[in-house]
């Protein structure tokens, strides 16, 4: 029998208000909280310290609402540096122990301990170190949960908090997980709770036993991963971040969440457009693509897959990217940015005989795919001559997610 990974997450507790702390201990003691700023995103409660949470406070409240729970309420503005710092020191510890690591966000990350246990002892004992570590060193407290799964692993850190480690394993997870609202779950929104509740789905145990049949046909794909989640089957793999030099990528953050797939379709074409220009100026072509998707928590969520055959084409990337998407994201859950890379690159002239070879194989969609090339080298060379403004995507016009201005003509 295959033994089981041993999987850390580790999160650290109100990652920004803890720093704030740690800078200014006059914080330390009154109800605080750290909140954007009032012109952008409208002032929301970013993170708050313990003492807020007692008042009621919850993440993303509006300043005028954390108020009226708690007038005596102590405002920090954010200092997003120092938050980068302090995550650089956390994951320093972390790769003490493991170079498999993924982060889930500037405070959150999954560890893959597996091989490390020869070295360090078991999971708990990685994970009692770690704790005390980045207390002692960093000054902040960190919650780890440990399982097998990525899935159980957080549900054990958001389990006991602060300062705390839970273990969560084969003997346990039933006792511990299923009576845990099915609300905790990874990439469960209130869109999905409702639905859940439909089925008369309240907890996770109540979700394990459903038939995933009867998930798969109401809610597709991402029906059957919540079956495989709730039953302990989850076995995705910890990805460390990419290796930038090895790969075309690139992010943007809109004005405003993103909620529907034709709204995150608009981000990935206008995305996939500009990887296709810069894969096809270098001469390279990508055989993976990746998408990373953060949230209004800014949690960061990444998925890669393999493409069909290599590619530098706008339309091929973005349509491996939204089938990444449709995988494994809830629709209605919200998409603050989305980042796609280009992965696993080839030169363009090392392929060429393959290329040429599957062309001929199938002779429909080679033409297809000569017009599409025809039509982004032409693209190319209007916005090489006129600028990058001089054709624009129609789905990114008039829009108001801030992917193109029409009043500047600026994309």
């Amino acid at each position: 029998m295959r033994k089981d990974r041993v999987i850390l997450h580790c999160d650290c507790n109100s990652f920004f208000a803890s720093v704030e702390t740690a800078l200014n201990p006059g914080y330390r003691g009154v109800p605080m909280a750290v909140c954007g700023s009032q012109e952008e995103r409208h002032g929301i409660v970013l993170a708050k310290n313990d003492l807020a949470k007692a008042h009621g406070i919850k993440t993303a409240d509006t300043v005028y609402a954390a108020k009226k729970l708690c007038p005596n309420l102590v405002i920090a503005e954010p200092h997003y540096d120092e938050y980068v710092k302090f995550s650089s020191l956390v994951n320093n510890i972390y790769s003490d122990y493991t170079d498999i690591i993924e982060p889930f966000g500037i405070d959150e990350s999954w560890l893959d301990v597996t091989a490390s246990e020869r070295l360090f002892g078991s999971g708990c004992d990685i994970a009692e170190e770690i704790r005390e570590r980045v207390k002692r060193e960093v000054g902040i407290t960190v919650s780890i949960g440990v399982s097998f799964n990525k899935v159980f692993a957080k549900l054990g850190s958001d389990y006991k908090k602060p300062d705390a480690v839970t273990v969560i394993d084969r003997t346990n997870f039933e006792k511990i997980v299923y009576p845990l609202r099915v609300s905790e779950m990874l990439f469960v929104g209130d869109k999905t709770v409702d639905t859940l509740s439909s089925f008369g789905v309240h907890t996770i145990g109540e979700l394990a036993s459903l038939p995933s049949e009867l998930l798969s046909r109401k809610m597709g794909k991402y029906g059957e991963m919540l079956s495989r989640y709730a039953r302990g089957l989850d076995d995705d793999p910890v990805i460390p971040p990419t290796d930038e030099s090895k790969s075309v990528g690139n992010g943007y953050t809109f004005k405003r969440d993103l909620v529907s797939l034709d709204e995150i379709r608009s981000g990935v074409d206008f995305l996939s457009e500009e990887i296709a220009r810069r894969l096809r100026e270098k001469g390279q072509l990508c055989s993976t693509v990746s998408v990373s998707l953060k949230d209004e928590y800014m949690r960061v969520v990444q998925r890669q897959h393999p493409m069909p055959h290599p590619s530098d084409l706008c339309r091929e990337i973005s349509v491996c990217a939204m089938q990444i998407v449709r995988d494994f994201w809830c629709e209605g859950r919200p998409v603050r940015s989305i980042t796609v890379t280009a992965l696993n690159l080839l030169s363009k002239s090392s392929v060429v005989d393959q290329i040429d070879m599957f062309e001929h194989y199938d002779c429909g969609e080679a033409d297809h795919r000569r017009k599409a090339r025809c039509e982004e080298l032409a693209v190319d060379s209007i916005r090489r001559k006129y600028g990058p403004s001089s054709i624009v995507r129609g789905a990114s016009i008039d829009g108001d997610i801030g992917i193109y201005d029409p009043k500047t003509n600026k994309s």
